[in-house]
């Protein structure tokens, strides 16, 4: 029985952190984020994002070493293309489903 307390308070627990995940970095479009790493993260990429992000590519988050998260609910964050940001949300491994943009 305490181990399935301990396991389920363990579960929890990681489960409590994920979904209070803080990320930050630069909204980017996904093909560019792709091509260029952590080039595409930065404000002289500001114009590019918000070009591609309207034509119809993936809003992604791109941290300062060049990780790249998708992000699977794009409405949260499509408005602050091309601007440094900090994401929280529910983040599994490369993804983060967004509950706050914080600029």
């Amino acid at each position: 029985m305490k181990k399935l307390v301990l396991g389920f308070t363990f579960v929890l627990a990681l489960a409590m952190t994920a979904m209070g995940a803080e990320v930050s970095g630069y909204i980017s479009d996904s093909t560019c984020a792709h091509k260029q790493g952590a080039k595409a993260a930065g404000d002289g990429h500001a114009g590019c994002a918000k070009s591609c992000i309207k034509r119809g590519d993936k809003a992604v988050l791109v941290t300062p070493e060049g990780k790249i998260y998708s992000i699977t609910n794009q409405d949260k964050v499509t408005e602050h293309a091309g601007q440094k940001v900090t994401l929280v949300g529910n983040v599994e491994g490369d993804s983060i489903t967004v509950t706050e943009v914080k600029s």
